[in-house]
Protein backbone atom coordinates (compact mmCIF):
# COMPACT_ATOMS: atom_id res chain seq x y z
CA UNK A 1 0.00 0.00 0.00
CA UNK A 2 0.93 3.62 -0.53
CA UNK A 3 0.00 6.94 1.03
CA UNK A 4 -0.51 10.33 -0.57
CA UNK A 5 -0.30 13.19 1.93
CA UNK A 6 -1.72 16.59 0.99
CA UNK A 7 -0.54 19.58 3.02
CA UNK A 8 -1.81 23.13 2.59
CA UNK A 9 -2.96 26.19 4.48
CA UNK A 10 -6.65 25.79 3.68
CA UNK A 11 -7.45 22.29 2.48
CA UNK A 12 -11.13 21.53 2.09
CA UNK A 13 -13.00 18.24 2.00
CA UNK A 14 -13.63 18.97 -1.67
CA UNK A 15 -9.87 19.00 -2.32
CA UNK A 16 -9.62 15.52 -0.89
CA UNK A 17 -12.45 14.33 -3.12
CA UNK A 18 -10.71 15.80 -6.15
CA UNK A 19 -7.46 14.10 -5.12
CA UNK A 20 -9.21 10.76 -4.75
CA UNK A 21 -10.82 11.20 -8.16
CA UNK A 22 -7.47 11.99 -9.76
CA UNK A 23 -5.93 8.89 -8.15
CA UNK A 24 -8.81 6.75 -9.37
CA UNK A 25 -8.47 8.12 -12.90
CA UNK A 26 -4.75 7.23 -12.79
CA UNK A 27 -5.57 3.64 -11.85
CA UNK A 28 -4.25 3.93 -8.28
CA UNK A 29 -7.33 2.53 -6.47
CA UNK A 30 -7.63 5.10 -3.64
CA UNK A 31 -9.22 4.51 -0.26
CA UNK A 32 -10.76 6.97 2.16
CA UNK A 33 -9.11 10.25 3.16
CA UNK A 34 -8.09 10.74 6.80
CA UNK A 35 -7.30 14.12 8.34
CA UNK A 36 -3.98 14.50 10.16
CA UNK A 37 -5.04 18.04 10.97
CA UNK A 38 -8.36 19.23 9.64
CA UNK A 39 -7.96 21.91 7.01
CA UNK A 40 -4.19 21.49 6.97
CA UNK A 41 -3.10 17.94 6.14
CA UNK A 42 -4.69 14.66 5.12
CA UNK A 43 -3.71 11.15 4.02
CA UNK A 44 -5.23 9.16 1.18
CA UNK A 45 -4.26 5.50 0.97
CA UNK A 46 -4.01 3.90 -2.45
CA UNK A 47 -3.14 0.48 -3.77
CA UNK A 48 -1.05 0.89 -6.90
CA UNK A 49 1.38 2.88 -9.06
CA UNK A 50 3.45 5.34 -7.06
CA UNK A 51 4.70 7.18 -10.13
CA UNK A 52 1.22 7.62 -11.57
CA UNK A 53 -0.06 8.92 -8.26
CA UNK A 54 2.69 11.48 -7.98
CA UNK A 55 2.07 12.67 -11.53
CA UNK A 56 -1.66 12.93 -10.84
CA UNK A 57 -1.35 14.97 -7.65
CA UNK A 58 1.78 17.12 -7.72
CA UNK A 59 0.92 20.67 -8.71
CA UNK A 60 -2.80 19.95 -8.83
CA UNK A 61 -3.66 21.95 -5.71
CA UNK A 62 -2.54 25.57 -5.61
CA UNK A 63 -0.39 26.42 -2.61
CA UNK A 64 -0.30 22.83 -1.40
CA UNK A 65 2.45 20.21 -1.17
CA UNK A 66 2.00 16.52 -1.91
CA UNK A 67 4.17 13.64 -0.69
CA UNK A 68 3.57 10.18 -2.16
CA UNK A 69 5.36 7.16 -0.70
CA UNK A 70 5.07 3.54 0.46
CA UNK A 71 3.02 3.37 3.65
CA UNK A 72 5.14 0.83 5.51
CA UNK A 73 8.29 2.96 5.52
CA UNK A 74 6.83 6.46 5.84
CA UNK A 75 7.86 7.03 9.47
CA UNK A 76 11.60 7.52 9.32
CA UNK A 77 14.35 6.39 11.69
CA UNK A 78 16.97 8.81 10.34
CA UNK A 79 17.08 12.35 9.01
CA UNK A 80 20.18 13.83 7.40
CA UNK A 81 19.66 17.47 6.52
CA UNK A 82 21.41 20.38 4.89
CA UNK A 83 21.69 23.63 6.87
CA UNK A 84 21.80 26.78 4.71
CA UNK A 85 18.41 27.61 3.16
CA UNK A 86 17.05 24.33 4.57
CA UNK A 87 17.32 24.30 8.35
CA UNK A 88 18.06 28.03 8.47
CA UNK A 89 16.66 30.82 6.31
CA UNK A 90 19.95 32.22 4.97
CA UNK A 91 23.21 31.25 3.26
CA UNK A 92 25.81 31.98 5.95
CA UNK A 93 28.67 32.67 3.57
CA UNK A 94 26.59 35.30 1.79
CA UNK A 95 25.79 36.98 5.08
CA UNK A 96 29.46 36.97 6.14
CA UNK A 97 30.29 38.54 2.81
CA UNK A 98 27.79 41.30 3.53
CA UNK A 99 29.90 42.38 6.51
CA UNK A 100 32.84 42.60 4.11
CA UNK A 101 30.81 44.65 1.63
CA UNK A 102 30.85 41.99 -1.10
CA UNK A 103 27.55 40.15 -0.64
CA UNK A 104 26.33 40.54 -4.23
CA UNK A 105 29.55 39.10 -5.64
CA UNK A 106 29.62 36.13 -3.29
CA UNK A 107 25.87 35.45 -3.46
CA UNK A 108 26.02 35.18 -7.25
CA UNK A 109 28.62 32.42 -6.96
CA UNK A 110 26.61 30.68 -4.22
CA UNK A 111 23.49 30.69 -6.37
CA UNK A 112 25.36 29.27 -9.37
CA UNK A 113 26.94 26.54 -7.24
CA UNK A 114 23.58 25.58 -5.72
CA UNK A 115 22.08 25.34 -9.21
CA UNK A 116 24.85 22.90 -10.13
CA UNK A 117 26.53 25.26 -12.57
CA UNK A 118 29.86 25.36 -10.70
CA UNK A 119 32.01 22.80 -8.92
CA UNK A 120 31.04 23.15 -5.25
CA UNK A 121 34.50 22.69 -3.77
CA UNK A 122 36.13 25.15 -6.15
CA UNK A 123 33.34 27.67 -5.67
CA UNK A 124 33.66 27.43 -1.89
CA UNK A 125 37.41 27.99 -2.02
CA UNK A 126 36.89 31.02 -4.27
CA UNK A 127 34.25 32.56 -2.01
CA UNK A 128 36.17 31.97 1.21
CA UNK A 129 39.26 33.54 -0.36
CA UNK A 130 37.28 36.76 -0.75
CA UNK A 131 36.74 36.84 3.02
CA UNK A 132 40.48 36.91 3.84
CA UNK A 133 41.21 39.44 6.58
CA UNK A 134 37.67 39.59 7.94
CA UNK A 135 37.60 39.93 11.72
CA UNK A 136 36.75 36.64 13.46
CA UNK A 137 34.25 38.48 15.65
CA UNK A 138 32.00 38.96 12.65
CA UNK A 139 31.11 35.25 12.79
CA UNK A 140 29.40 35.58 16.17
CA UNK A 141 27.81 38.85 15.07
CA UNK A 142 26.45 37.21 11.93
CA UNK A 143 25.13 34.25 13.90
CA UNK A 144 23.28 36.54 16.28
CA UNK A 145 22.00 39.06 13.75
CA UNK A 146 21.33 37.09 10.59
CA UNK A 147 20.88 33.37 11.24
CA UNK A 148 17.26 32.37 11.81
CA UNK A 149 15.93 28.84 12.23
CA UNK A 150 13.59 27.71 9.45
CA UNK A 151 9.96 27.45 10.58
CA UNK A 152 9.10 23.87 11.44
CA UNK A 153 12.72 22.78 11.91
CA UNK A 154 12.61 22.36 15.67
CA UNK A 155 9.31 20.49 15.66
CA UNK A 156 10.50 18.21 12.86
CA UNK A 157 13.80 17.20 14.42
CA UNK A 158 12.61 17.06 18.03
CA UNK A 159 9.54 15.00 17.17
CA UNK A 160 11.57 12.53 15.16
CA UNK A 161 14.19 12.17 17.89
CA UNK A 162 11.51 11.76 20.56
CA UNK A 163 10.26 8.82 18.52
CA UNK A 164 13.68 7.18 18.31
CA UNK A 165 15.10 8.63 15.11
CA UNK A 166 18.66 9.84 14.62
CA UNK A 167 19.22 13.38 13.29
CA UNK A 168 22.40 14.57 11.60
CA UNK A 169 23.05 18.07 10.25
CA UNK A 170 25.58 17.98 7.42
CA UNK A 171 26.52 21.27 5.82
CA UNK A 172 28.75 22.63 3.11
CA UNK A 173 28.85 25.71 5.34
CA UNK A 174 30.90 26.20 8.46
CA UNK A 175 31.16 24.59 11.90
CA UNK A 176 30.98 27.97 13.62
CA UNK A 177 27.38 28.18 12.40
CA UNK A 178 26.42 24.50 12.09
CA UNK A 179 27.28 23.49 15.65
CA UNK A 180 25.14 26.13 17.43
CA UNK A 181 22.35 25.72 14.87
CA UNK A 182 22.33 21.94 15.38
CA UNK A 183 22.21 22.38 19.15
CA UNK A 184 19.36 24.88 18.98
CA UNK A 185 17.23 22.76 16.66
CA UNK A 186 17.94 19.48 18.43
CA UNK A 187 20.19 17.50 16.07
CA UNK A 188 22.36 14.82 17.60
CA UNK A 189 25.44 15.80 15.59
CA UNK A 190 26.73 18.27 13.03
CA UNK A 191 29.31 18.02 10.24
CA UNK A 192 30.57 21.09 8.38
CA UNK A 193 33.63 22.88 7.06
CA UNK A 194 36.21 24.59 9.27
CA UNK A 195 37.13 28.19 8.50
CA UNK A 196 40.83 28.75 9.12
CA UNK A 197 41.65 31.69 11.38
CA UNK A 198 44.96 33.28 12.40
CA UNK A 199 45.48 36.19 14.76
CA UNK A 200 41.74 36.75 15.02
CA UNK A 201 41.15 37.07 11.28
CA UNK A 202 39.94 34.75 8.52
CA UNK A 203 42.84 33.50 6.41
CA UNK A 204 40.68 33.09 3.32
CA UNK A 205 41.05 29.31 3.46
CA UNK A 206 38.96 26.38 4.62
CA UNK A 207 40.31 23.14 6.08
CA UNK A 208 40.54 20.17 3.72
CA UNK A 209 38.92 17.91 2.77
CA UNK A 210 35.88 20.06 2.06
CA UNK A 211 32.50 18.84 3.22
CA UNK A 212 30.63 18.63 -0.06
CA UNK A 213 28.33 16.30 -1.96
CA UNK A 214 30.37 13.15 -1.36
CA UNK A 215 30.57 13.78 2.39
CA UNK A 216 26.81 14.25 2.60
CA UNK A 217 26.17 11.00 0.78
CA UNK A 218 28.76 9.16 2.89
CA UNK A 219 27.23 10.55 6.09
CA UNK A 220 23.80 9.25 5.12
CA UNK A 221 25.07 5.79 4.18
CA UNK A 222 27.26 5.53 7.28
CA UNK A 223 24.34 6.43 9.56
CA UNK A 224 22.12 3.85 7.86
CA UNK A 225 24.80 1.18 8.33
CA UNK A 226 25.60 2.15 11.92
CA UNK A 227 21.96 1.90 12.96
CA UNK A 228 21.36 -1.21 10.90
CA UNK A 229 18.17 0.19 9.42
CA UNK A 230 16.49 -0.38 6.10
CA UNK A 231 17.56 2.49 3.79
CA UNK A 232 13.86 3.07 3.13
CA UNK A 233 13.60 4.41 6.69
CA UNK A 234 15.97 7.30 5.95
CA UNK A 235 15.08 10.88 5.00
CA UNK A 236 17.41 13.44 3.44
CA UNK A 237 16.47 17.07 2.87
CA UNK A 238 18.25 19.89 1.08
CA UNK A 239 17.92 22.62 -1.51
CA UNK A 240 21.11 22.72 -3.57
CA UNK A 241 23.04 20.66 -6.08
CA UNK A 242 25.49 19.47 -3.41
CA UNK A 243 22.52 17.74 -1.72
CA UNK A 244 21.60 15.70 -4.78
CA UNK A 245 23.66 12.60 -3.97
CA UNK A 246 22.21 12.12 -0.50
CA UNK A 247 18.69 12.95 -1.69
CA UNK A 248 18.92 10.26 -4.36
CA UNK A 249 20.17 7.63 -1.87
CA UNK A 250 17.66 8.27 0.93
CA UNK A 251 14.44 6.37 1.38
CA UNK A 252 12.68 9.70 1.01
CA UNK A 253 14.76 12.40 -0.64
CA UNK A 254 13.19 15.83 -0.20
CA UNK A 255 13.84 18.95 -2.25
CA UNK A 256 13.04 21.79 0.13
CA UNK A 257 12.20 25.04 -1.72
CA UNK A 258 14.96 23.79 -3.94
CA UNK A 259 16.81 24.69 -7.10
CA UNK A 260 15.26 23.15 -10.25
CA UNK A 261 17.98 20.50 -10.65
CA UNK A 262 17.22 19.22 -7.15
CA UNK A 263 13.44 19.42 -7.45
CA UNK A 264 13.57 17.37 -10.64
CA UNK A 265 15.56 14.55 -9.02
CA UNK A 266 13.97 14.31 -5.56
CA UNK A 267 11.34 11.80 -4.52
CA UNK A 268 9.34 14.56 -2.87
CA UNK A 269 9.20 18.34 -3.11
CA UNK A 270 8.23 20.95 -0.54
CA UNK A 271 7.50 24.06 -2.57
CA UNK A 272 4.98 25.88 -0.38
CA UNK A 273 4.97 24.84 3.28
CA UNK A 274 7.65 24.89 5.93
CA UNK A 275 9.54 21.93 7.40
CA UNK A 276 6.47 20.76 9.33
CA UNK A 277 5.31 19.31 5.99
CA UNK A 278 7.80 16.50 6.67
CA UNK A 279 6.05 15.64 9.93
CA UNK A 280 2.70 15.28 8.22
CA UNK A 281 4.41 13.26 5.49
CA UNK A 282 5.54 10.78 8.12
CA UNK A 283 2.02 10.45 9.49
CA UNK A 284 2.50 12.56 12.61
CA UNK A 285 -0.79 14.20 13.56
CA UNK A 286 -0.51 17.73 14.93
CA UNK A 287 -1.13 16.56 18.49
CA UNK A 288 1.93 14.27 18.30
CA UNK A 289 4.45 17.02 17.60
CA UNK A 290 7.14 17.85 20.12
CA UNK A 291 6.98 21.63 20.23
CA UNK A 292 10.03 23.84 20.66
Amino acid sequence: MFTATLIGEALARGDLSVAADRLAAAGCAPGDAIWLEEGRAADIAFAADLAAAREALEGAFAGSDVVVQPTASRRKALIVADMDSTMITVECIDELADYAGIKAEVAAVTEAAMRGELDFEGALDARVALLAGLDEGVIAQCLAERVRIMPGAKALVRTMRANGAEAVLVSGGFTRFAEPVAAEIGFGSAIANVLLIEDGRLTGKVAKPIVGSATKEETLLAAIAARGIDPALSLAAGDGANDLAMIRRAGLGVAYHAKPIVAAAAGARVDHGDLSVLLYAQGYARKEWVEA
